[in-house]
């Protein structure tokens, strides 16, 4: 396992402006105090620190399951408060029921409203894959991903060297973690194509401008090898814009504002797979 040692210091992220920049400085001060606060020794001795995590290709293959990696999500810098009434453990398990492949659980507080005890009750509450949606940029955060019940982490390329997202996936698949890489153009695509990665998702919305176009998704689809698994990200409303997807040869679509905006995300989700599933 890591040495504390070995934490210390995260390195320097590749140069972001606007939003994603004081995210990712927040990010540094936040990683700093807790790492402070628990340990990775502390991390190391959770109970689910040696549990063996859930295969996201096995669920996102599976048959009878929708492909939908379904987000817990409470707010976000372009909308504000979304959701700040449901509980997790409730939303998480409907979504589970409704025939989610994954689910994606928010841990940033200051941006997006999330907390770690949100993955942790999702965890309880669920035996299918969780990734954990955070901003990482140190190693520790990986190590705490795997302490909380985290079954995937998400490293995204806008705010990562090339370096480092190799790193990063090669420490978490040592730990058993699945591995995926956010990406918004060819560019972060190319330089990011590590061994180490089992998912490829490509993110519609440009965090910056906060802009969606699921376009960029048919754009990158078929630059994306095909051992990875694909994932389109963000903007996803329609059914019918995953029947789309599934054509151009994607297996997973992230799906968070268009459930959680809903006071009910339960029946929300499981109305669109009764549309899908038609």
């Amino acid at each position: 396992m890591m040495e504390d040692k070995n934490v210390n210091n995260s390195a320097p992220a590749a140069e972001q402006s606007g939003i994603l920049a004081k995210i990712v400085e927040n990010k540094r001060l936040e990683v700093a105090q807790a790492k402070q606060n628990i340990s990775v020794s502390s991390l190391e001795k959770s109970e689910y620190f040696d549990r063996t995590c859930y295969s996201l290709r096995d669920f996102m293959l599976a048959e009878g399951r929708t492909g939908i990696i379904a987000e817990f999500k409470r707010a976000s810098p372009s909308k504000g408060i979304i959701n700040d009434l449901a509980e997790v453990s409730v939303v998480t398990r409907q979504y589970a029921d409704a025939g989610a492949s994954a689910l994606s659980v928010l841990t940033d507080q200051k941006f997006f409203g999330g907390k770690i005890r949100d993955l942790v009750e999702a965890r309880e509450a669920n035996q299918i894959p969780i990734l954990r949606k955070d901003f990482i940029i140190d190693e520790y955060q990986i190590v705490e991903a795997k302490a909380i019940g985290a079954d995937i982490i998400l490293l995204i390329a806008s705010i990562l060297t090339p370096q480092q997202v190799a790193g990063f996936a090669k420490f978490a698949k040592t730990l058993g973690l699945n591995v995926l890489l956010e990406v918004h153009n060819r560019e972060e695509l190319e330089k990011n194509i590590f061994d180490d990665l089992d998912a490829i998702g490509v993110n519609n919305r440009n965090l910056d401008t906060f802009t969606v176009s699921v376009q960029h998704s048919h754009d990158l689809v078929e630059l994306i090898p095909d051992n990875f698994l694909k994932i389109s990200e963000s903007g996803i409303s329609d059914p019918k814009t995953i029947t789309e997807l599934k054509a151009a040869g994607f297996n997973g679509f992230l799906i968070g504002e268009n459930f959680m905006k809903n006071s009910d995300p339960g029946s929300a989700i499981q109305n669109f797979v009764k549309e899908l599933r038609n």
